[in-house]
């Protein structure tokens, strides 16, 4: 019987979601399900829903609650992480300091003076998931959700003696799905190979299907040509410059160049949101405690299959059948022109011998380059959390597109001191 622990399940709207695409497999609907979260509320609230979701589908799962996670590790097959160390109250120190010094974020999550303190807050306790796993259920998989993902993941089969681990997101497959849309061709007959960086990988190859299937990118331009409300997307912008279309949503790109943010007439032109993720965060604080008033008043919630590769792996290596699904994993020769050990994200075959990378070759140069100065800030923010090097923190600040962009080094030097201090204790104390 399968054995998943989900670390993090205080997160009830993805915990439904992820449930709901696992059970909907009958190979998988008796499985064992460890809810793990170091809030006894939300966790009560989880096992609601999972339960609910259980008798919703006709599932026979087994589910168990845990506030201590090592009981909620013991001996699985796959560990789900969706953790977010310090929450609301630490999204917004990663907002508001930055905002004082002039510095504007949209999404703060990956890369970033708020990426770069959402790592170093998290990387500890990803660690400690490892060691964990190594001692309790060493064979697993670890399926990481959590941002920054390139960050966590490097710093995970890096600096642990776990390396079954990859990190998952969504944004491969919207993008394809949203381009198909755009060109008129239906999804089922785009063949596609997208490679780089989680949150600015490409799409290297856009084509129908089938022998004589034919370039689409093409049409894409003339789709772009024809509305002017797409040049006012600062992917569109990305694609029009560097000719392959990026797979993340312009807020996110825009604070990973030293392009847009620094400048009003830019943010307008491109429609961008500045600190829109606070927005974000306080929505779903609200949303889940809509969930839980609704949960405990009987109430009823919409199941629908997700895009996410969560359950699709799991029931590959459960069952065998092979799929292809896009991951973060360790470069190890799959992209010629990024670094050795990078996390990159490219396609992966996954059958009963798990998740299986495969090899792309070199990105176009100057592909490449953009993603290598995406890396740089991931290597230093790394370094600083393995090698408790406070020094490698400001580093990574210094070289960060849109820092450098819009900052002297003296103020990005007092805005890193601010930010250790803001976020005291959460980070690790060689960096304090």
């Amino acid at each position: 019987m399968t054995r998943i622990a989900f670390i993090g399940a205080g997160s009830v709207e993805f915990t439904r979601n992820l449930l709901g695409d696992l059970l909907t497999f009958p190979e998988l609907a008796d499985a064992t399900i460890a809810l793990h979260d170091i809030d006894s509320e939300r966790l009560d609230t989880a096992e609601g829903m999972a339960r609910w979701t259980n008798r919703e589908l006709g599932a026979g799962a087994t589910f168990e609650a845990h506030l201590d996670r090592r009981a909620a590790l013991e001996g699985c097959d796959f560990v789900v992480n969706m953790i977010q160390v310090g929450g609301h109250a630490a999204t917004l120190i990663d907002f508001e300091v930055p905002a004082r010094y002039g510095l504007r974020q949209t999404i703060g999550d990956t890369l970033g003076v708020g990426g770069i303190f959402r790592a170093l807050r998290t990387i500890p306790v990803m660690l400690d998931i490892a060691r964990d796993m190594d001692e309790l259920c060493p064979d697993a998989w670890l399926l990481n959700y959590t941002n920054p993902m390139a960050m966590l993941c490097w710093a995970t089969y890096a600096g642990s003696p776990i390396h079954r681990i990859v990190g998952l997101c969504h944004s491969v497959q919207w993008t394809t799905r949203g381009l198909a849309e755009l060109v008129g061709v239906p999804y089922e007959d785009v063949d596609y190979l997208g490679a780089g960086v989680n949150h600015q990988a490409w799409i290297l190859r856009f084509r129908r299907r089938g022998q004589d299937g034919g370039d689409l990118y093409p049409l894409l331009d003339a789709a772009i040509e024809r509305d002017a409300d797409l040049r006012r997307r600062v992917r569109v912008e990305m694609y029009r410059r560097l000719g392959y279309f990026p797979t993340e949503s312009s807020e996110h790109s825009s604070e990973y160049l030293p392009w847009f943010l620094r400048d009003d007439a830019l943010i307008d032109r491109y429609r961008l949101k500045v600190g829109d993720y606070v927005g974000r965060s306080e929505e779903n604080l609200r949303l889940y405690e809509e969930q839980r008033q609704q949960l405990a008043s009987g109430g009823t919630f919409e199941i629908e299959r997700s895009l996410e590769y969560a359950s699709l792996i799991v029931h590959s290596v459960v069952t065998g059948e092979p799929r292809v699904i896009y991951g973060n994993v360790a470069n190890e020769g799959l992209i010629e022109n990024l670094p050795r050990g990078a996390c990159v994200e490219v396609p992966c075959l996954v059958d009963g011998n798990g998740v299986q990378p495969t090899a792309v070759g070199a990105l176009p140069p100057q592909l490449a380059a953009l993603n290598r100065t995406f890396l740089n800030v991931c290597e230093l923010t790394v370094r600083a959390a393995l090698e408790g090097r406070r020094d490698h923190v400001l580093h990574a600040a210094l070289l960060d597109p849109n820092a450098s962009g819009t900052l002297s080094p003296e103020r990005i030097a007092a805005l890193v001191d601010d930010m250790i201090d803001a976020h005291g204790d959460a980070l690790p104390e060689e960096i304090r």
